[in-house]
C-alpha cells in the first residue's frame, strides 16, 4: 500500500520548507463556495465519517505509523527526489510525524445529515501540535478526493425528495416517499468506491438502490445493520439480455417470467427490448388475469426514448396511437385502479411502471406535473436515478475547497485569506479568521473574522469536534442522519 504522505498533490509535499517562518497553527475551513444546481442553495453533510475512519485512522495506521520508519522515508525519498528534486524530499517533518506516532489534527464539523447554506462552511481543520502546522492543509487533497462526491450526491438526493415530497402531497394519499426513487447509478462511474460512497449518499432519502455495495458501506462506516433495520432494498428485475434469450416470442417471455420464474413478490421487466408499445396494448391484456392473480406487483420498465413522453403520452403524436396516452394511462385503461382521497388515479396494485434512462431532476418535476395534470398520483411511476445524474458533477458543482483563514505565527495570532482581483463573482473569496457557524430558522449561517478566544465565546459552535489525535470523537448512526435530514424519514 502506499505511503499516505504520497496520497496528494507533488505541491503539497515542500509547503512544509514554505510557510512563514515561526509558524505554529493552521487553521482551515471546507465550504461549498458557489451552486451550479438550479433551486439548491444548500449541500449536505455527509462522507466525513468513513474518510476519518478508512483513511485519518486505519489508513495512516496501517501503512505509516506501524509501519518501519526506516522504510517510509526511504520510498518517500526515493518518489519525491527522483520527480521533485533533492531539494524538495526533505523528510525531517515526516520523521517526526512518525515519531509522534498518531495525526496531531483535530476536525471539527456539522453534525452529519445537517443541510448547510452555499458560503457556510461544514468543517475545521487545525494542528494540535505546534511542529505540525504543514499538516493541516498536506490533507487537503486526499479529504477533497474523498468528500465532495458524498456530499454532492447527498445533496441531489435532497433535491429529488423534495420534489417527490411536493406532488406526493398534492396528489397521493398513503405513498411511501422514501421508494420513489431508486439509485441505477453504479455501471457509469469512474470507480467501486465512487459507486458505492455515490450510493450510500442517495440511500440517505431514499431507500431503493441497484449497488448493493452501498449498504455494505453503510453498515461498515454508519453504524447501521440491514437485519434489523431499513438500510436499502433491491428489486428482481431483467435485462435485455434476459428478454433476448427468448428470442422474439415476447408473449412466451413475459408468461414465463410472471407464472413461472417470478409467480410472487415484485418483478421489474425491461420492455423496450423489441416494441414497447405492442408489450402494453397486446401481451399485457393476454396476461391481465395471470398478473391480477399473481401476489406482488409487476412493473413495466421503458429503457428508451423521451422519459416524459414514455410515461405521460406525446401530445404530438396521433390520438389514437398508445404514445399519444404513454404508460401509465395505458395501464390505467387496462388494469383499472382507484381513485383516492385526493382526486388522483392510482393504478392497481397489481401493476405499476418505472423508468430509468436518462431521468434527471428536470424530468422527474415534468414527470409528476404531468402526471398530475392528467388526473393521475405521482406514486404511479417509480424512478430510476443513474448516473447521468450522479456521475455529471465535480468539485465544483458547489465549489468545494478547503483554505487556510487563520494562523499563530511567532505567537501572533493571523487573519490570513484570499480574495484575487480577478475573481469578479468573488466565487474564490475565503472566509478570514476564525468562524463561528450557527442556525437561525432553517439556515445555516457563520460569522469569521474571529480571534481563537472571540470564537470560544460566542456561544454553540455548530463546529463540533469529530476527530482529534488520531482518535474518532464522534460516531454517527444512518438512523440518526436520515432524522436530522427529513424529520420523519
Amino acid at each position: 500500500m502506499i505511503n499516505p504522505l504520497l496520497l496528494t498533490d507533488f505541491y503539497k509535499t515542500i509547503h512544509h520548507m514554505c510557510y512563514a517562518e515561526g509558524i505554529s497553527k493552521l487553521v482551515s475551513y471546507w465550504t461549498p463556495r458557489m451552486s451550479r444546481k438550479e433551486d439548491v442553495d444548500k449541500v449536505v453533510m455527509f462522507g466525513l465519517q468513513p474518510f476519518i475512519k478508512k483513511y485519518l485512522i486505519e489508513y495512516f495506521n496501517d501503512n505509516f505509523f506501524n509501519k518501519d520508519k526506516e522504510t517510509i522515508i526511504k520510498e518517500y525519498k526515493r518518489v519525491i527526489s527522483r520527480t521533485m528534486g533533492e531539494i524538495a524530499a526533505d523528510t525531517k517533518h515526516i520523521e517526526a510525524l512518525h515519531d509522534l506516532s498518531y495525526l496531531p489534527i483535530e476536525i471539527k464539523a456539522v453534525s452529519e445529515g445537517t443541510r448547510v447554506n452555499i458560503k457556510t462552511p461544514m468543517i475545521e481543520i487545525t494542528n494540535t501540535h505546534e511542529e505540525f502546522s504543514w499538516l493541516v492543509n498536506y490533507l487537503e487533497t486526499l479529504m477533497s478526493c474523498n468528500i465532495w462526491q458524498p456530499m454532492t450526491s447527498a445533496t441531489i438526493a435532497y433535491r429529488y425528495r423534495e420534489i417527490i415530497k411536493k406532488y406526493f402531497d398534492l396528489t397521493v394519499e398513503n405513498g411511501e416517499i422514501k421508494r420513489a426513487c431508486g439509485d441505477f447509478s453504479m455501471r457509469g462511474f469512474s470507480s467501486l468506491e465512487s459507486a458505492e460512497v455515490s450510493s450510500a449518499a442517495h440511500l440517505l432519502s431514499f431507500v431503493g438502490t441497484a449497488t448493493i455495495p452501498s449498504i455494505l458501506y453503510l453498515e461498515q462506516y454508519y453504524n447501521c445493520d440491514l437485519e434489523k433495520e431499513m438500510v436499502g432494498f433491491g428489486t428482481p428485475s431483467t435485462e435485455h439480455s434476459v428478454m433476448c434469450s427468448y428470442g422474439q416470442d415476447e408473449y412466451k417471455t413475459y408468461e414465463t417470467l410472471i407464472t413461472k420464474r417470478f409467480p410472487s413478490g415484485n418483478l421489474s421487466i425491461v420492455s423496450d427490448t423489441y416494441d414497447y408499445w405492442r408489450v402494453i396494448t397486446e401481451l399485457l391484456p393476454k396476461l391481465k388475469q395471470d398478473i391480477l392473480n399473481r401476489t406482488g406487483k409487476v412493473i413495466i420498465r421503458g429503457d428508451s426514448g423521451d422519459p416524459v413522453k414514455i410515461i405521460c403520452g406525446d401530445l404530438d403524436a396521433s390520438k389514437d396511437s398508445p404514445e399519444y396516452k404513454g404508460t401509465v394511462e395505458l395501464l390505467w385503461d387496462i388494469f383499472g385502479g382507484h381513485i383516492n382521497s385526493k382526486g388522483f388515479k392510482v393504478l392497481n396494485e397489481k401493476i405499476g411502471t418505472i423508468y430509468g434512462d436518462s431521468i434527471t431532476v428536470e424530468r422527474c418535476e415534468a414527470i409528476c406535473e404531468n402526471l398530475m395534470k392528467k388526473g393521475f398520483a405521482a406514486s404511479n411511476c417509480v424512478f430510476g436515478i443513474g448516473s447521468y445524474t450522479y456521475q455529471y458533477n465535480t468539485r465544483d458543482t458547489f465549489g468545494f475547497a478547503l483554505k487556510a483563514t487563520h494562523s499563530v505565527i511567532n505567537g501572533q495570532e493571523s487573519f490570513i485569506f484570499k480574495d484575487p482581483k480577478t475573481d469578479t463573482g468573488s466565487f474564490k473569496k475565503s472566509q478570514k479568521g476564525m468562524c463561528f457557524v450557527y442556525k437561525i430558522g432553517e439556515d445555516i449561517l457563520y460569522e469569521d473574522q474571529l480571534t481563537i478566544a472571540e470564537q470560544k465565546v460566542k456561544g454553540e459552535n455548530l463546529l463540533q469536534t469529530v476527530f482529534k489525535d488520531g482518535k474518532l470523537i464522534k460516531d454517527y448512526s444512518l438512523a440518526e442522519i436520515r432524522t436530522r435530514l427529513h424529520g420523519d424519514f
